[in-house]
């Protein structure tokens, strides 16, 4: 029971921070996923380091990441131009280069586990500027902070998790991914795509920057791609034999496991609303 309390007031610290940033303004939107940028590609760094043959720099692995999403921040409201990525491209290069005097006897892994960080970590979160900042040509920067969008993001993940979670115990018998995850079934996912939908159409209701059938279609690619982005963390985590990536938030593990899900929900939402204005 005192599990069961500590996990419930956590969660709902989380969500309340997070959806309070977002809707604040845009600068406590982008100071906090800032945040969240660095402390997860810190606790990924953190369990590769764990293995024998990998040694990747933590601390400038992170502040690249962190200066990622600041940069597309910046650029993407229209602040600053695209020279704010050179000092980015700097500190991939040094990364890279650095290898070169480090003398490590597993240099192709140290490389690969910090491109991965950049790649799977710093550059998904980066893109969620791109749903916040939109054209809008009564604005004097021609671009408006729009929260809405990456706020959806996290409401439809958390329908889809909150719907597969109860579907899933009540009626859950075939296995979606055993080999990976064996708790996640078909009627889970379906009961979670269900409750995502749902949350759409409310959405769809108060807001009408989107058609009601985007909206839908915005939930849908959300559950999909938000259930491969969990499926890829728990691989990590069984390739890595952890349970958890930490212990920072009390009954629900570490950044890692919150943020699994958007990882690639994230970027594939960025492609879709582009995919859109094609239309």
């Amino acid at each position: 029971m005192k599990n069961f309390i500590i996990r419930a007031l956590t969660g709902a610290l989380f969500v309340a921070v997070l959806i309070g940033s977002i809707l604040w303004n845009m600068s406590s939107f982008s100071l906090l996923f800032a945040i969240i940028t660095g402390m997860c590609i810190g606790e990924f760094c953190k369990l590769v380091n764990s293995k024998e043959d990998v040694k990747v720099n933590t601390f400038i692995c992170s502040m690249s990441g962190v200066f990622l999403f600041l940069a597309f921040s910046a650029f993407c409201s229209n602040i600053t131009p695209s020279g704010i990525f050179i000092p980015y491209l700097l500190s991939i290069i040094y990364l890279l280069v650095s290898e070169l005097y480090l003398k490590s006897e597993h240099a192709l892994n140290n490389w690969a586990y910090t491109m991965m960080s950049q790649l799977y970590i710093a550059l998904p979160f980066a893109t969620l500027n791109i749903l916040a900042f939109q054209p809008e040509t009564t604005s004097s920067l021609g671009i408006v902070y729009t929260p809405i969008l990456p706020l959806s993001i996290f409401i439809f993940l958390w329908a889809n998790d909150t719907g597969a979670y109860c579907i899933g115990c009540l009626f859950g018998k075939h296995r979606l991914f055993p080999r990976i995850s064996p708790k996640k079934s078909w009627e889970g996912s379906i009961g979670g795509a269900t409750v995502a939908i749902a949350a759409s159409q409310i959405i769809g209701t108060f807001d009408t920057s989107l058609y009601r059938w985007e909206w839908l279609g915005l939930s849908l690619v959300v559950v999909v791609f938000g259930t491969w982005g969990d499926l890829v963390e728990s691989l990590i985590k069984r390739q890595l034999q952890i349970k958890d990536s930490g212990n920072i938030l009390p009954g629900h593990g570490g950044m890692l496991d919150r943020f699994d899900s958007s990882l690639l929900a994230i970027p594939a939402s960025v492609i879709y609303i582009y995919t859109l204005t094609l239309i």
